[in-house]
């Protein structure tokens, strides 16, 4: 098996993104800003989502990924490429990498925000993500004991799961800014987990390993 055939039976996921063509730069941007934001992450542009390659013109598409990184991301974004042929096919594979700093893209309003990869999907900011982007790059590490707090929202999300934060805000009363300060450090530690759906973003307990 070819390395490029052992990118695609990975799958898409937190760190991989399957793309047949790039139609819109502003779209696009949100997905390598995610990545950024998140841990990195790899762009196979001339693959459908069922992993099936379909080739692409790698000039074309570098050059509308090169100006959504530049034009479309604040600040812009550095990538790498590499062209792969598949038999009479190419594939462009476009990486990003974690950053330091925060970038932001513009969402369907044309407003500037961040945005995370969670699992498969490139996710809009809100408290808990930004609080959490911050949180991965700073030393606060996992207590010893949990705090009162700490242990009833992890039983509350236990008993309910999967809940959303304005649920879990009306069982434990906290408040939005002290609940998300506590999410986004159970996230960290990885007691908790973020699961996405139609539904919008919930919670979880984590599995122990």
């Amino acid at each position: 098996m070819s390395e490029l055939l052992g990118y695609i039976s990975e799958g898409e996921g937190l760190h991989q993104d399957f793309k047949f063509r790039i139609d819109d730069q502003a779209k696009i941007a949100r997905t390598l800003v995610a990545f950024a934001n998140s841990s990195g992450g790899r762009l196979l542009i001339g693959v459908k989502d069922n992993g099936k390659i379909v080739g692409c013109d790698p000039q074309e598409e570098f050059y509308m990924i090169e100006g959504a990184a530049e034009m479309f991301c604040q600040p812009s974004l550095d990538i790498r490429s590499h062209i792969w042929q598949e038999k009479h096919y190419y594939v462009l594979e476009v990486k990003v990498e974690k950053s330091e700093k925060r970038h932001k893209a513009k969402d369907e309003e044309g407003k500037w925000r961040a945005y995370y990869r969670i699992d498969d999907h490139s996710l809009k900011g809100n408290s808990v993500l930004d609080q959490l982007w911050k949180l991965e790059r700073s030393d606060k590490r996992k207590p010893e004991k949990f705090s009162d707090e700490e242990i009833g929202v992890i039983r509350l999300i236990r008993e309910n799961q999967p809940i959303s934060i304005s649920r879990l805000n009306k069982l434990t009363q906290l408040g939005f800014g002290p609940l998300t300060d506590l999410l986004a450090s159970l996230v960290h530690w990885k007691v908790i987990d973020l699961q996405v759906s139609q539904k919008g973003m919930r919670y979880i307990v984590a599995e122990e390993d």
